[in-house]
Parts: C-alpha cells; structure tokens; sequence
C-alpha cells in the first residue's frame, strides 16, 4: 500500500536508470480535492534527470497516480537540460549563489575527497550532474521546489575559465598561471 503511494523509503531511495540518463525523484506531493462523493487525490511529483557528465535537468508532473506523475516529471526534466561546467569532472569551477523565490543558496567549490555535502534536494542535483567534491548551504525557503530552482539558477550562472578568458581578452593559459600562483601563496 504505501508503495503505491510514494512511501518516505521509495521516495528517498528511487534512482533509476534510463540508457544515458540517471533519474531522482526529489519530492512526491499529495494533493486532495474534496468533491461531492468525497475526496479525490492527485499527486505531484519533482524529479531531476541527469548524465552524470555535467548535464542536468528537473521537472514537475502532476496526475491522479504516482508512476504517471513521476513519469510526466521525467520527460518534463528531459526536456529543459542544462551544462553545467565542472573542474576535472568533480567539482565547480567557481563558488556561486543562486536564489529562487524564498529559496538561497550557496555552492562552493571543494577540493577532492570532500564528497557532495549538501541538503536532499540539492544533493540529488549534484549525484546527477555527476560532481563528486562540492559544500552547499541552502538559506531561506527549505521546499524542495524552490530549492531545485534556486540550485539550478546558481548552476547556470556557472561559468567555465575558458569563456572568462575570452571576455577578458587575455589567453586561457595566462589565467590558469594566476590561478595556480594564487593557489600556491594560500597554502
């Protein structure tokens, strides 16, 4: 019985795996609408889809039955894809902040071995765009959907050397020197 309706252990632990994408479903909202006859429930469902290679997606679904919410959600997540640059394949390349509605938060880049250290609904973002080494806080709001958001808008602000390289007018090898000259004199 509580299979059929999203159960807190299906709903933390559901990760499935579709040809090149990895699906997690973030939150399962029940919602009723009191009608003559009784109460009608319908269910909403937040779930982000990602490759585990730097692109991400969420999505919304809402019906009258789970699987077809989560499925709505998935194709809905599938849809709206971003890249997200990452440094060596494991972590940002900078630290960032993002913020949707009520929702803040801030991401940090981490050096290897941190792991992800970040809230349910953030460290789902993170497990599927495929970073291994990253602290996040979330400040404000903790629903799942402005957090989601609010992640995702910190995402797409994200921005790779190479394309600070170019506004900047200088060579993409000059930056990097800086960067490991500063590195050096911190530690």
């Amino acid at each position: 019985m509580a299979q059929d309706r999203g159960g807190r252990n299906d709903r933390n632990n559901r990760e499935e795996v579709d040809s090149e994408f990895v699906d997690k479903l973030v939150h399962i909202n029940r919602v009723a609408k009191v009608v003559k006859g009784g109460r009608r429930f319908g269910f909403a469902a937040l779930v982000v889809v990602g490759d585990q290679k730097g692109r991400v997606g969420f999505g919304h679904g809402k019906a009258r039955e789970v699987p077809e919410a989560i499925r709505k959600a998935t194709e809905a997540a599938k849809r709206e894809m971003i890249f997200v640059p990452l440094r060596s394949g494991r972590t940002l390349h900078h630290d960032v902040k993002g913020r949707h509605g009520a929702g803040k938060v801030v991401l940090r880049a981490a050096p290897a071995g941190t792991g992800i250290i970040a809230g349910g609904p953030m460290r789902a973002v993170f497990e599927t765009v495929g970073m291994h080494d990253v602290v996040a806080k979330s400040v404000g709001s903790s629903n799942p959907y402005n957090m989601v958001r609010a992640t995702f808008d910190a995402l797409k602000n994200q921005m790779h050397p190479k394309d600070i390289a170019a506004q900047r007018g200088v060579k993409y090898s000059t930056l990097q020197a800086r960067r490991r000259d500063l590195i050096g004199t911190e530690e």
